[in-house]
């Protein structure tokens, strides 16, 4: 059978997740190439009691069909951690439930983009967000990013001559690299889109997980109609729920919605009624913080080693979140340090993917969230094993 796929499939890049998912399946392997957060870390026993109170109490409503725009209390929910944690004025009516936040990143581009449109994005990026754009077949335009937040100069430019339609950013330990913009960055990142046409989709996956515990403010705070926030439980409760949210004003949301029901009708109401009830009848701030201490530590540990095992091997220092990035010596191919760590059982992600338009060849990204710490002091000695047998 010769099947007729759009053409947009045949033009999409080629994903290096299969791959990577084939290696973390082998047990044999420490990987830090994935980006799972700790499953020992998952509040099962809690979970578990709030889906059993609400197959108790109402069955047959978390069993059937509910809105587009998600359970009411739950959007109230996180309308209200963000006036406590920010400060910001959010309501529930700015707050759309879907299946994680990378559901966001196909929603948001099927929304806003027509083949041919541009659409900037962090130098390097999220894999996912690459993934997910490339579908629509926009033109990916790049910034580079810096120790403390995206190039201004190359930001303004896109926003002023290229009159990008939306920028796509992650300002709280970004993914791949773990850096946070800084506030001045945030504000002066603000102060370029206030009064142009594009729209600023922030990426908030981390906002919770900085190792510090203080909360960094949104650049929506300062562009409250021209930026978009999308969060997610997944690394603060559990992944497999696939419960995020798009905070937006109401004029995209009212769209966004529209776009959302021809997907999928509703995201998954059951899961949304448990994650409620969890959320009510638990502390998430202790829980939060218990999280953050575990992976600060397990940060520290990999930086530590870094400097320790591999001198030569610069590194990214992140204030939260689950990755760094390491940048290998010269003349050292990312691809070459993965296959020849996974032949000594130790994954590293290569840079390569996170480059849309070419480059992170001499870069890696890890992950330390879900590595136990005996397993990143074994693992982070034999990358160092690989990178010695590359260097002789």
């Amino acid at each position: 059978m010769q099947y007729r796929f759009a053409d947009r499939v045949a033009r999409a890049p080629e994903s290096f997740l299969e791959e990577l998912f084939r290696v973390s399946s082998d047990p044999s392997i420490i990987s830090f190439a994935g980006g799972l957060p700790s499953s020992s870390l998952i509040d099962t026993e809690g979970i578990a009691r709030a889906a059993r109170e609400v197959m108790d109490e109402e069955p047959q409503v978390a069993l059937q069909y509910t809105t587009t725009d998600g359970y009411l209390p739950l959007r109230e929910f996180i309308a209200d951690r963000y006036r406590k944690r920010l400060g910001i004025p959010a309501t529930a009516d700015e707050i759309q439930i879907v299946n994680g936040s990378q559901q966001c990143l196909d929603l948001f581009a099927k929304l806003f983009l027509n083949t041919g449109d541009h659409v900037g994005m962090e130098r390097p990026g999220y894999l996912g967000a690459i993934e997910a754009f490339s579908l629509y077949e926009p033109v990916i335009d790049t910034v580079p990013l810096e120790e403390d937040g995206p190039d201004l100069d190359a930001f303004e430019r896109l926003v002023r001559d290229t009159q990008v339609k939306f920028f796509y950013g992650i300002p709280n330990s970004q993914n791949p690299s773990g850096l946070t913009y800084s506030q001045e960055k945030r504000k002066a990142v603000a102060e370029i889109l206030d009064g142009s046409s594009t729209v600023f989709y922030e990426d908030d996956a981390f906002g919770e997980l900085f190792f510090d515990a203080c909360p960094r403010l949104p650049v929506k705070r300062w562009v409250p109609d021209q930026a978009v926030i999308s969060g997610s439980f997944s690394k603060i409760v559990a992944p497999g729920m696939r419960i995020g949210w798009m905070y937006a004003p109401e004029g995209i949301l009212a769209k966004f919605n529209v776009v959302k029901q021809a997907a999928d009708l509703h995201s998954n109401f059951l899961c949304q009624k448990i994650l409620h009830r969890y959320l009510t009848t638990s502390d998430l701030d202790s829980s939060i913080r218990k999280i953050v201490a575990v992976y600060g530590r397990k940060c520290r540990l990999m930086c530590d080693l870094f400097d320790d095992l591999m001198p030569q091997v610069p590194h990214t220092r992140p204030e939260g979140g689950m990755f760094l990035m390491a940048t290998l010596p010269p003349g050292f191919s990312s691809r070459r340090v993965f296959d020849e760590g996974v032949k000594n059982k130790v994954a590293v992600l290569p840079g390569l993917p996170f480059y849309v338009d070419g480059g992170g060849t001499d870069t890696i990204r890890l992950n330390f969230s879900s590595a136990s710490k005996d397993q990143i002091t074994e693992g982070m000695h034999r990358l160092a094993r690989v990178i010695a047998s590359l260097s002789a």
